[in-house]
């Protein structure tokens, strides 16, 4: 309303403007004299300003027609739209200009000016190919989700504008957290452009989030053979998704092609824990301890892990606990100062019931790196060498507060968790989870002082018959 009124104010200025310019003129007295082909032409200044006028007029006429003319010739010689972008051509000036003023709307966050200068490139111009996109993020800009999808989805209809309608589409239900939908939409997105990188990065993470280990393979090899990723980050990754589908098809009972997965994705990657463990159980299940074992000093000698022990103990369950031991020797010899390899020989020298033995094994870990799991087996290696109450005691209540040791833990958002997984719980990142220390606090591990009896089996030491080494155990026993 009020833009109206200054609107009609400006109108009724201009007019007594130039009114009052008419009259002065009139009044002023003053003569144009012209002489041309002999003819002698005296006019007043107001006569003087409208001859002017007339002549501007004229010219822009004679303008106009030869424009006309113009296109009416290209279109005698063949160019059938010539006349109709001559008639157009203001309709055009006026879409386009709308439509730069529209974008520029959306750059400053102006939504309600990008609404209405979109409404007009639409109106002048008749090309939503052009006008859609910019209606769509004024109206998301402006909160009208409701409007930008009906705009994106009328995007589908046309074949230069479907993928990016696709991408809007796709970028709404992942804000509204519609996953289902969102991975459905990823799939045709990058079915229509697979080489675009947002489009493989979200598809991705929504293949992996769902367990799409197959689908994730896909993009993951697009993303290498693009240059995305090195070859050997893919060989990993892929080693990764390669270990997940092993363990689905585990879970469905489907043992033979789940062997068959998990070999593969130990051959890919052989420092791959998870799949070192998974591919020696495979082959142990077929009868082939030797190629098990083999798997297991080759990633033990990448990195010592308690799973991999775990694993070589199951090799051959019904052994003593001296046998055992000496058959873990050419495990041991791999690594022979690595922290876990000085842990696991204690855990064996007292599974036999060899304390001194387990008191050599773990060295000064006790003072320069006091775990859990180094305390707890100090306490069962005192109460084994015959101290006191108050000394074993002493060594579990330290155990109690002490830090848990190295555990999975997420690179990117430090989460900490119990078992491996190609995924983060915590923020979804892929392939970030690296056997370390916490930087702070920790939970407790799975295989820490229970250990033992994994690598014991079914004969128990004495040592851990008489009493519980576990912290959690013995505080509730002080309670």
């Amino acid at each position: 309303m009020l833009w109206s009124l200054l609107k009609v104010a400006l109108f009724l200025a201009a007019v007594a403007g130039l009114t009052f310019g008419a009259a002065m003129l009139s009044d002023s007295g003053e003569a144009i004299r012209i002489v041309a082909l002999g003819q002698e032409f005296n006019l007043g200044a107001l006569q003087a300003a409208i001859l002017i006028t007339i002549i501007v007029v004229v010219l822009w006429v004679v303008f106009k027609i030869v424009g006309f003319v113009v296109a009416f010739l290209r279109f005698v010689t063949g160019d059938e739209t010539a006349i109709s972008r001559y008639f157009d051509r203001s309709r055009e000036r006026k879409g386009y200009q709308a439509l730069a003023e529209g974008m520029l709307a959306i750059a400053s966050g102006e939504s309600r000016l990008a609404m209405s200068r979109a409404a007009k490139a639409e109106r002048y111009l008749r090309r939503p190919d052009l006008t859609n996109l910019l209606t769509a993020q004024a109206a998301e800009m402006n909160g009208d989700t409701r409007r930008a999808e009906q705009v994106y989805r009328r995007m589908l209809n046309d074949q230069r504008t479907r993928f990016v309608g696709i991408r809007g589409l796709l970028s709404q239900k992942l804000g509204d957290g519609d996953t289902d939908t969102a991975l459905k939409l990823a799939q045709k997105a990058f079915a229509l452009n697979p080489k675009h990188p947002e489009v493989q990065n979200t598809l991705f993470k929504l293949q992996t989030e769902s367990g799409d280990w197959k689908g994730a393979r896909d993009v993951l090899l697009a993303k290498m053979r693009q240059g995305e990723i090195p070859k050997d980050v893919h060989k990993r990754r892929d080693a990764v998704l390669a270990l997940q589908e092993a363990k689905v098809v585990l879970d469905q009972n489907a043992s033979i092609e789940a062997r068959e997965a998990a070999i593969a994705a130990n051959k890919s990657s052989p420092d791959l824990i998870p799949a070192a463990a998974m591919a020696a159980k495979a082959y142990a299940d077929q009868g082939n301890v030797k190629s098990a074992t083999r798997v297991l000093l080759k990633a033990w000698e990448a990195q010592p892990h308690p799973d991999l022990a775990g694993v070589f103990a199951s090799l051959v369950p019904s052994e003593s606990a001296v046998e055992r031991l000496a058959r873990f020797e050419k495990l041991l010899s791999l690594r022979p100062d690595h922290e876990e390899t000085k842990l696991l020989r204690a855990e064996l020298c007292i599974a036999a019931e060899d304390f001194p033995g387990a008191r050599r094994a773990l060295g000064n870990l006790a003072e320069t790196n006091p775990t859990a799991r180094t305390l707890t087996l100090m306490a069962a290696i005192e109460r084994g060498e015959g101290e006191s109450e108050d000394v074993v005691r002493g060594w579990l209540a330290r155990a109690v507060t002490a830090p848990r040791g190295k555990q999975w833990c997420c690179d990117k958002c430090q989460n900490i968790q119990a078992e491996w997984g190609p995924v983060c719980d915590n923020c979804g990142g892929f392939d970030t989870l690296s056997w370390r220390e916490p930087t702070s606090g920790g939970i407790p591990l799975p295989n820490g002082a229970e250990m033992l009896p994994l690598i014991v089996g079914a004969g128990k030491p004495k040592a851990e018959e008489a009493f519980d080494i576990t912290p959690d155990a013995t505080a509730e026993g002080e309670k």
